[in-house]
């Protein structure tokens, strides 16, 4: 990643999920996303490219358009794995 000044963030600086703070007394803890990308989605769930648009598309799964960035909230995924293991979709 090349920030705007130029100089380069090296591979470790940058994020990944889920991601990670350190607090003051410097004890790491996991910090869960609120959103993710599609693809992100995708690897996160499992589910095939298209099938997520469809699930976009058909209202079962919530979206957030930002700009031109599609962010999808990581609670909509959960309540979708939640209701296709109920057998509601």
């Amino acid at each position: 990643m090349i920030r705007r000044n130029g100089q380069s963030v090296s591979g470790a600086a940058q994020l990944s999920l889920p991601y990670e703070n350190v607090n003051e007394r410097g004890v790491s803890r996991q910090l869960e996303p609120l959103t993710v990308r599609i693809p992100d989605a995708i690897r996160l769930t499992g589910i095939c490219r298209s099938k997520l648009y469809e699930l976009m598309a058909s209202g079962d799964l919530e979206t957030i358009k930002l700009g031109r960035s599609t962010l999808i909230p990581v609670d909509s995924l959960k309540d979708l794995i939640e209701r296709a293991r109920a057998g509601l979709l």
